[in-house]
């Protein structure tokens, strides 16, 4: 039987993976060249009326994407010459959380948070030489880095669920349930 914590991991998996499904497919799914220029601020909806014409299903992803992501058009990809609905970075950790969280469910060892640490290393340094100096990085090395940092938040979040539904006393390995 699989144990209660897996079973909570793989449902998080999936619905992460179907939002990441639908992030990709909202814009192939439009009409090409409708959307793009959605430059705007996390935390709040920019282009709720500007994207009124788009049919709800993807308005709905790009609605996701203009809470949670400034959407700038320089850092995001185009897929059918419209702009995706989360910026390179985001694709990136929404990616990695994915990758992060199947792999421990596959591999179900704890590590040291030091080491999940390490993958945090490189999107901070982007980000924080990006803030400072007049460098400005590629949405490949955003992605890249995005998605070492949503490894790290996926194994982690993976690891703080086994210890949630089995306790701090379980042992390394696989459950014994």
């Amino acid at each position: 039987m699989v144990p209660i914590s897996k079973r909570y991991m793989l449902i998080i998996g999936a619905f992460l993976s179907a939002v990441l499904l639908a992030i990709v497919i909202a814009p192939l799914t439009l009409p090409e060249g409708t959307v793009g220029g959605l430059d705007g601020s996390i935390g709040s909806l920019d282009h709720e009326d500007d994207l009124g014409f788009v049919p709800w299903p993807q308005r709905a992803v790009y609605l996701l994407g203009d809470i949670n992501c400034h959407q700038q058009a320089d850092r995001s990809f185009e897929l059918n010459e419209n702009q995706m609905p989360f910026c390179a970075r985001d694709l990136g950790l929404l990616a990695g959380a994915i990758v992060g969280l199947a792999a421990f469910v596959l591999i179900g060892r704890k590590v040291e948070w030091a080491w999940l640490l390490v993958l945090l290393v490189p999107m901070a340094l982007d980000g924080v030489v990006q803030a400072v100096t007049d460098y400005e990085s590629s949405n490949i090395l955003r992605t890249i880095t995005g998605l070492l940092a949503g490894i790290a938040a996926g194994y982690g979040a993976g690891m703080l669920i086994k210890k949630f539904f089995e306790g701090p006393d379980v042992e390394n390995g696989p459950s014994q349930q």
